[in-house]
């Protein structure tokens, strides 16, 4: 990335009020961009991306299996993202099945599913294990209690930044693992931000979250030098933070190729679902 885009991303960063971070890093020449890269925000759905890579970890570890059967009682069904509240009744997942609901159209419920049937401790130890110790699920979403005694999740862009590098690298966990994780990242189908600008199937693995007071996206752009970005935010202007996101990474990828070419090892990376 040219240093006059460097600058011009930092000048609309300067620009935001509310807090913002950001972190890039080219996966090919190791530049990196960094800003608040280190801040602590509220993750909103970010943390489903650490979750994932938590599942795999145990399951690598030989404690759980994809194949573990989960109930869902109709009671703890959410109104919030997902499929599953529109399911009649009591109903009964696979952990596998779960975990892509909970990453490819970000399903709240399965989410709570997934951490519940883990539980909080287990959650915490393996974030540590992983090398993960600002991101932090500390709670079920739609948790009011513990939400109203300041118990929350969170994460940093840098962190992120970090555990996507290892996926690309093929270092997380395993080499099956980091395939199979970022395999579910490239399903994603809350596609108006990162990949917003860019063309249609551009390949891209990753994850958004969004409330009503933060919008996230953090991922790897397979561009022709794919590379790691994350974007994170807290009481923007969430309308033009989300603009800032599409244009700025269709700008670095135009950066590094003007055609806007792919990665050359893509066609490596077969999709499964």
């Amino acid at each position: 990335m040219n240093k006059n885009l460097f600058e011009e991303i930092k000048k609309e960063l300067d620009s935001f009020d509310g807090d913002v971070g950001f972190y890039y890093k080219n996966l090919i020449t190791q530049e990196e961009f960094k800003y608040n890269e280190n801040n602590k925000f509220l993750a909103a759905s970010i943390v489903k991306l650490p979750l994932l890579a938590v599942v795999y970890y145990l399951v690598e570890k030989g404690e759980i299996s994809l194949e573990d059967k989960i109930l869902i009682k109709d009671k703890e069904k959410k109104d919030a993202c997902g499929v599953i509240k529109h399911m009649p009744k009591d109903i009964i997942m696979d952990l596998g099945t779960l975990c892509k609901l909970m990453i490819v159209i970000s399903d709240t419920t399965a989410t709570n599913a997934v951490f519940n049937y883990l539980g909080n401790e287990k959650v915490i130890d393996t974030l540590i294990k992983l090398d993960l110790y600002d991101t932090q699920f500390n709670r079920a979403y739609f948790d009011d209690y513990r939400e109203s005694i300041g118990i929350n999740n969170y994460f940093t862009p840098k962190e992120i930044g970090y555990l996507l590098e290892k996926i690309f690298k093929r270092e997380l966990i395993s080499e099956k693992a980091s395939f199979e994780i970022d395999n579910i990242l490239r399903q994603q189908q809350i596609n108006h931000k990162i990949c917003g600008k860019l063309p249609m199937d551009y390949p891209v693995s990753h994850k958004t979250g969004e409330e009503e007071d933060k919008t996230h996206d953090v991922g790897i752009v397979y561009s022709k030098e794919p590379f790691v970005i994350c974007f994170a935010s807290y009481k923007v202007d969430l309308y033009r933070y989300e603009d800032f996101i599409r244009r700025r990474t269709y700008d670095i990828v135009k950066s590094i190729d003007e055609n806007l070419s792919i990665y050359d090892e893509i066609n490596n990376i077969k999709l499964h679902f």
